[in-house]
């Protein structure tokens, strides 16, 4: 266990996977300065348990991550106050497309805090650009099983939005 210790790296974890992860984040809170916090956070978290140092490391972080964010998002006190001091959209859409697409990622946000927080991790992660095998390593599954899983997750987060907002 001690040779596992040694040999980690925590500067060039820190690296690798820093900008991926606060990205992951941003997509679900909705405020890059939030998101960059709770990436702090969850590294921090990795510091301090050295049992989940190595070649699990990356996993346990990606999963740590996504459930920090998945309890930020379910505050909705303070995500209303964040969102509040993100600003105006890009000069290019009209105020009109600027609120309609802040409602619709409103909507997005109330459906994953609702569903089960295994779905909302494997739709997030795999909306951030991870590959099916970098899911399961991050939620600890079984790769053959992350597609169908993913499926099952979509399934309910469309029947959840269906539930709350009606057909699109």
């Amino acid at each position: 266990m001690e040779t596992q210790e040694t040999a980690f790296d925590f500067d060039e974890f820190f690296h690798a996977h820093y900008a991926r992860i606060a990205r992951t984040i941003a997509r679900v809170v909705g405020d890059h300065g939030r998101a960059e916090d709770l990436a702090v956070e969850a590294f921090w978290k990795l510091w301090r348990n050295s049992g989940a140092h190595g070649e699990k490391a990356a996993g346990w972080v990606y999963r740590t991550a996504v459930r920090l964010a998945l309890n930020d998002l379910r505050g909705s006190q303070r995500r209303s106050r964040y969102e509040q001091l993100s600003g105006p959209g890009p000069a290019s859409l009209t105020p009109e497309e600027v609120r309609a697409a802040e409602e619709e990622r409103e909507q997005v946000r109330r459906v994953l805090a609702v569903i089960g927080e295994r779905h909302a991790a494997l739709l997030l992660l795999r909306n951030s650009g991870l590959a099916y095998t970098e899911v399961a390593a991050a939620l600890d599954l079984n790769p053959s099983s992350v597609g169908t899983m993913i499926g099952r997750a979509q399934q309910a987060f469309r029947k959840e939005y269906v539930k709350q907002y009606g057909e699109k």
